[in-house]
């Protein structure tokens, strides 16, 4: 599904010889469930957004299912995030101005998908994550809760070929939290790919395997 190989990432900000990812080999398989964990600045985001079609390496390769992106333009780049990538945010990145359905509609309208073929891949959507009957609620309306089912749902809308989950549960309480991370596990229990990072070994526990990182590289010993 996804391939790393020897991927560095240097900022021109970052004191000299510094590296957010330093030769870093990663696989991930179609249908895995892996959890990403680390300290801060260990380069958990960076790999997200490498990964995730948001940046790019300063150098190694980066393969995704049978294409090799490492001479991809930004608007490339964008494209394949569009088609095939799936983001879920700690915080919600919802739109105050749009109620819940024109949310997670939103990046079918950017591709010009039909009205009518939106309609109906929303309202499946949104059953699916038990919002249906607060379609035309607005992000202020909802809890915490209930954002973040709304954001899988946008995640989620373009059928994405991955799913990355920033911290997704991040500012959820417990309750809450246990909710996403069953969708998460439903999602892949239905054959997606799910790259999730966070911090705390109990949420890391629902993954299939999980990589630790430590300076921008991988610790070693973890399996990869």
């Amino acid at each position: 599904m996804i391939r790393l190989a020897n991927v560095s990432k240097r900022y021109p900000s970052a004191p000299r010889g510094a590296a957010a990812l330093d030769g870093v080999d990663l696989s991930v398989e179609r249908g895995e469930f892996v959890a990403l964990m680390g300290p801060s600045g260990s380069g958990k985001t960076t790999m997200l957004n490498i990964v995730g079609l948001i940046d790019t390496p300063s150098s190694g390769r980066y393969l995704f299912g049978d294409e090799d992106l490492t001479n991809r333009s930004v608007d490339q780049l964008a494209e394949l995030r569009r088609r095939h990538v799936g983001i879920i945010f700690q915080g919600f990145h919802l739109i105050a101005d749009l109620n819940v359905f024109e949310n997670v509609e939103l990046p079918l309208t950017y591709q010009d998908v039909p009205r009518a073929a939106r309609r109906t891949r929303v309202r499946e959507l949104l059953e699916l994550v038990g919002l249906d009957a607060r379609a035309s609620h607005y992000p202020e309306d909802l809890s915490g809760g209930e954002q973040q089912r709304v954001a899988i749902a946008r995640a989620l809308v373009n059928d994405p070929s991955l799913i990355i989950a920033d911290e997704p549960t991040g500012n959820l309480d417990g309750r809450n939290e246990a909710d996403v991370l069953d969708m998460l596990a439903t999602l892949h229990g239905a054959g997606a790919t799910v790259l999730m990072v966070t911090h705390s070994a109990a949420r890391a526990a629902h993954a299939e395997r999980i990589i630790h990182l430590r300076d921008g590289r991988i610790v070693p010993g973890a399996r990869i």
